[in-house]
């Protein structure tokens, strides 16, 4: 009866914390991003990869986000943080028609994102003072 009791109470003291958790995360998203590099492309990939990444950027603003790539229309809509850790956040990314983008990302300081790719793939992102 006492474990009954016991476990709603335990989830209940610590969703406080989860709570906090996941504001810090999208709190350290907030702002604008753009690409600086990547990381772990194959050779005959990098120069091509590097200016893609640097005409990318991500704006965080509240629960909304602009996505802007080279070649494209900035496309813009809202997310949602299903993981995190210290250094690491996964975000859905919500498109205006319902579908979703998971996506992983890894900071470095406040001042560095990593857009994980896979394959131990990714682009270094700089966050700006504007």
């Amino acid at each position: 009866m006492r474990y009954r009791i016991a476990a709603p109470i335990a989830l209940v003291l610590q969703l406080p914390l989860w709570v906090s958790c996941q504001h810090a995360s999208k709190d350290r998203l907030q702002g604008r991003w753009v690409g600086e590099s990547v990381e772990n492309f194959a050779a005959s990939q990098i120069a091509r990869a590097t200016g893609w990444a640097k005409g990318a950027s991500l704006e965080f603003r509240g629960n909304r986000v602009t996505v802007t790539v080279p070649a494209e229309s900035p496309r813009q809509g809202t997310f949602v943080v299903t993981d995190q850790g210290p250094d690491a956040v996964r975000v859905s990314f919500v498109r205006p028609q319902g579908t979703r983008d998971d996506v992983a990302f890894r900071f470095d300081g406040d001042e560095l994102l990593r857009w994980q790719l896979g394959d131990g793939r990714a682009i270094v992102m700089r966050k700006t003072n504007d």
